[in-house]
């Protein structure tokens, strides 16, 4: 058997776990399946090279060495993890640079008609800052993917200094999302044998000081209840963090993190997964998994996630594949919603809605030179009718 026959007999088999996160309108018995998309099938390439649904048009935002346009700034080479925050009727896109030594972030500001008002660099003399998290106070958390990396703290207006939250713990970091029910920060950690990982802060909105703690659970378990304990050493040095507790659950590669009504959604890269936490039963299950799906796997190269404002979806951006965002909806199926074509060495990052919810920003990293420097990335904004669906 290979590895699909594996672990469609191991988790189907014993029937998988329904979710209980109010971000799905209905729970579902299985990880979403390909089906239709509910923006029907993609049309011919753009002049962006982009391949999007009707009705949906794209622009190019920013190129990296080059200012973005209507300012004097530089855009960063690879452009990594972004976020969308409400400026009055505007907004502010950030995104971090994923590169080593002198990575660092940086924010366009928008109008209320769309238009860029102003592009500024938050952040500085950081290294290899991969994705990260908004804050409901309205801050970035911008990750540092290198061992003993680091959270820093970021204001998107470029007004207030970055901030080093080692509190949050020394690891390679990926993603952070930040839990307001339960007051927690979970992250994500891009190690083969990583771990995911929950920030309890003394005070929510402080991050000065708190608990790192694990997610712990059965070996090899994709779903089921789980547990957390506390780090004992979260400048994980000389043990690392994730070695530090023996009932720490293992991911392969943990990428993109994204909390939403009780749910927080992460995914690893290594076996092509997105996960669901289900913070108040303390479960966890799996919401996709290309070795279960029915036919060939629509989405491969899991990386990036964000939700949909207006809806229950999720959308799951590719490193590699065929360089596509997948849609996931509340009723469990799985489709392209875009594809960008001519550009299969580099990756697709930074997914965020713009607050409104009819914007959708991504990059992406390497452009079409696929070099990896990052010299060549690309920053998108894709326009249209999203869809809108009430959310019981």
């Amino acid at each position: 058997m290979d590895r699909r026959q594996v672990l469609r007999a191991g988790v189907v088999g014993v029937g998988a776990v329904a979710f209980s996160g109010a971000l799905w309108q209905e729970a579902f018995a299985a990880v979403a399946q390909p089906g239709p998309s509910p923006y029907g099938g993609l049309s011919a390439t753009d002049a962006n090279g982009l391949a999007l649904p009707a009705g949906f048009t794209s622009r190019v935002i920013a190129r990296s060495g080059q200012d973005v346009p209507g300012t004097g700034y530089g855009w960063h080479w690879a452009p990594d993890g972004g976020a969308c925050f409400a400026d009055g009727a505007g907004w502010i896109y950030v995104s971090n640079s994923e590169i080593p030594v002198v990575g660092g972030a940086s924010a366009i500001r928008f109008s209320p008609d769309g238009n860029v008002h102003s592009a500024y660099g938050i952040l500085s003399g950081t290294s290899v800052n991969c994705a990260g998290g908004a804050t409901p106070w309205h801050t970035w958390l911008s990750c540092e993917e290198i061992p003993l990396g680091r959270v820093m703290e970021t204001d998107p207006w470029g007004v207030q200094p970055a901030r080093e939250r080692t509190r949050l713990g020394r690891f390679k970091h990926e993603a952070a999302a930040c839990d307001p029910d339960r007051r927690v920060v979970y992250l994500t950690e891009d190690e083969g044998d990583g771990c995911f990982y929950r920030f309890v802060p003394d005070v929510w909105g402080d991050l000065n000081t708190g608990r790192l703690q694990v997610l712990c659970g059965p070996a090899g378990a994709t779903s089921g209840p789980v547990t957390w304990q506390d780090i004992p050493d979260r400048d994980g040095f000389p043990v690392p963090t994730r070695r530090q507790v023996g009932a720490a659950m293992r991911f392969d590669g943990g990428e993109g993190c994204w909390y939403d009504r009780g749910t927080c959604y992460f995914t690893t890269k290594g076996d092509n997964r997105v996960w669901a936490y289900d913070a108040a039963g303390s479960t966890i299950a799996l919401a996709y998994d290309d070795s279960l799906v029915d036919g060939t796997p629509p989405l491969t190269g899991v990386d990036n996630i964000t939700g949909a404002p207006r809806s229950a979806d999720l959308y799951v951006a590719e490193d590699g594949g065929n360089m596509e965002i997948n849609v996931i909806t509340a009723e469990g199926v799985v489709a392209p919603f875009l594809r960008l074509n001519g550009q299969g060495a580099s990756e697709i990052t930074g997914p965020a809605f713009n607050p409104a919810g009819n914007r959708l920003y991504f990059s992406s990293q390497r452009g079409a030179t696929g070099a990896k420097s990052g010299s060549g990335g690309i920053t998108y904004e894709v326009t249209g009718p999203f869809r809108s669906v009430s959310i019981r």
